[in-house]
Parts: structure tokens; C-alpha cells; sequence
């Protein structure tokens, strides 16, 4: 059985697809094996997956961008992002984190505004891609904040750590599990997290509402999608295998060590959330006029 990711090895959507992999074969007793697609803001990979048949064999481990596809693209896409797949479950969640390299020498969100705001257009924000969920966040915060930093799209979460901590790049607003090792190892400075309350991973890191920018939420999730018309059964299996990764102690301990917290929106819920999620990001996109076609 293969699960496609849109991103890269080595980022937190490969991570995640790859713990739950290794969870899978246990629990299902059948090999399951990571495919990375990288390319055109997951949308190879998801179209991959779209089109593949609707047996099982072929899931996709989407992200939180999955539902900004649908804003950002038309002609170019084969496929539905609601209609072309079954939801499955969310397997793990993350807040979103504003990170700053060597490049920036500050330390409070306080000091990183003052910077960019004294260098208009010239400071820079990496993420995954063009229209990504990085890109969503760095755009919603150059609106609420009344910044221009300067996106910088990159083929998955790994470039962007990369470039940030050898100084190429200034800042992103990152999961905090692509970026948890550099921050703990002193690599990369954390200024404020995108969470109604603060990370108990970042127990001194603000808020962005403690740090001076109200309304600044962005958590990322990272959930198991089939192809539509897949049989219940397959689903039904598919599902308890999702919610015993999220509450087996190995999968809590792993994801929690990467930033991320075990999580499961199953089935219509999470239908329901992709479908409300694609309303809020298409308005986004328009309000920012966002468009990748």
C-alpha cells in the first residue's frame, strides 16, 4: 500500500505519513510504503492519487494546503480537492511559528517588526510553495500586521530550514515540527506562535496576541485522504488504524518529539472541515488576490 506526499523527504508531512506507515503495517499486517511527489504545491500527488484506483492501495497524506488548492487553481487541476476524495482522518496537528535565521538579528516580535517595517519589500519569508500553508500565513501576517516581507517559495518545509539557519533567508512562518530541532539546537530564534495558548514545547515563547498582534491563529493539520469511492470497509479499516496510531504511546511520544501533537477529525467531520476550510481559503485568496493558474 503506498502513501503519496506532495512535499519532499524530511519535512513534517513526510514525517507524519512515514510514522503512520511504519503504525499501519503493524496494525493492518500489510507493508506500507512513502511515495514523495513533490511538485506544483501538492498537486501532483494529489492528482496521482485522485486518479489512481479506488481500492485502498494508493492514499494521499495531505496537509492543511489541500484546501487552498481549490483558491489558487482552475483549468490546471484534474481533479476535485473535496469531490475527488473520501476523508479518511487527521492523524497529527501543529501550531505555526514565525522563526528568524542569523540573517535577522532579533529576538521579540516587537524588534522583528521594527526591522521590517524599516526595510519595506526587502526582508524575506520562505515556505513551501507558492500558495502553501506557509505562504497563506506569511500573507495573512503581512495583511494583519501592515508589513511587505517578501515571499520565497521553495519545493517543501526542508529548503526552507536550509536557507534559514546558512542566512540566505530571513524569516518563515513555519510548523513548528520542520523547525523544533534548530530552534532547540540554538539554530533558529523563536518569536511567536500562531496558538490561542502558548506550546508547552515553547514554554517561553509569546503568542502572537501576547507579543502585540491580535487575531494571529494559524495551526496546520495533517490528515489521510483515499480516493473517492473507495469501499467503506477499506475506509472503516483505514480509520481504525488512524485512531490507534493517534493513541498508541510510541506514535504520541514520536510526534510530540517533532513538534506535533496526535490528532483525529475522522470521516464526515472531517469532510465537513475541508469543505468549510476551502470556503475561508478561496475568500482569502481573492481578498489577497492569490492565483497560481
Amino acid at each position: 500500500m503506498r502513501i503519496v506526499v506532495g512535499f519532499s523527504a524530511g519535512g513534517p508531512t513526510d514525517v507524519v505519513a512515514r510514522a503512520f506507515a511504519d503504525h499501519a503495517s503493524r496494525v493492518l499486517g500489510q507493508p506500507f510504503i512513502v511515495d514523495n511527489k513533490p511538485g506544483a504545491n501538492t498537486v501532483v500527488a494529489a492528482e496521482l492519487v485522485a486518479s489512481a484506483p479506488a481500492d485502498g492501495y494508493t492514499l494521499l497524506l495531505g496537509a492543511t494546503n489541500h484546501t487552498m488548492i481549490p483558491a489558487l487553481y482552475s483549468a490546471r487541476v484534474k481533479f476535485d480537492a473535496i469531490r475527488s476524495f473520501a476523508p479518511v482522518c487527521t492523524l497529527a496537528e501543529s501550531p505555526t511559528v514565525l522563526v528568524v535565521g542569523p540573517a535577522m538579528k532579533v529576538t521579540t516580535l516587537a524588534a522583528f517588526l521594527d526591522n521590517v517595517r524599516a526595510a519595506p519589500g526587502r526582508r524575506t519569508f520562505g515556505s513551501a510553495g507558492a500558495g502553501s500553508s506557509g505562504h497563506f500565513a506569511g500573507e495573512r501576517f503581512n495583511r494583519l500586521a501592515h508589513t511587505s516581507i517578501n515571499h520565497i517559495p521553495y519545493k517543501g518545509a526542508a529548503p526552507v530550514v536550509t536557507d534559514l539557519v546558512g542566512g540566505q533567508l530571513d524569516s518563515s512562518f513555519a510548523t513548528l515540527g520542520s523547525v523544533l530541532p534548530q530552534i532547540q539546537s540554538g539554530r533558529l530564534t523563536p518569536l511567536a506562535v500562531a496558538a490561542v495558548r502558548r506550546s508547552p514545547l515553547l514554554p517561553n515563547v509569546p503568542t502572537f496576541e501576547e507579543a502585540g498582534v491580535s487575531g494571529y491563529q494559524d495551526d496546520a493539520w495533517y490528515g489521510l485522504l483515499a480516493p473517492a469511492g473507495t469501499p467503506r470497509p477499506v475506509l472503516d479499516a483505514l480509520e481504525k488504524a488512524a485512531r490507534s496510531f493517534a493513541d498508541a504511546p510510541g506514535s504520541v511520544e514520536k510526534l510530540h518529539g517533532l513538534g506535533l501533537n496526535a490528532q483525529n477529525v475522522c470521516g464526515a467531520t472531517f469532510g465537513a472541515q475541508l469543505q468549510h476550510e476551502v470556503q475561508v481559503n478561496t475568500k482569502l485568496a481573492k481578498e489577497l488576490n492569490l492565483k497560481l493558474d
